[in-house]
């Protein structure tokens, strides 16, 4: 392979993997709870509760 056909590959990875870590990804909140007011998140090995507030909004605590 030449330097440019490498150059050409390794530009392609590279924004391969920025697209990948750049994703967004959407989830329903009801999935999450599945029916509940309250779930555990588990991020780092460390917990985070999300809930649903009596006014209907999200609060996600430490």
């Amino acid at each position: 392979m030449t330097a440019a056909v490498d150059a050409r590959k390794d530009a392609h990875e590279s924004e391969a993997n920025s697209e990948t870590q750049n994703k967004k990804v959407r989830v329903l909140v009801s999935e999450i709870l599945q029916g509940g007011k309250e779930a555990i998140l588990e991020h780092d090995g460390q917990d985070y509760r999300l809930r649903i507030t009596a006014n209907g909004k999200l609060i996600l605590t430490k």
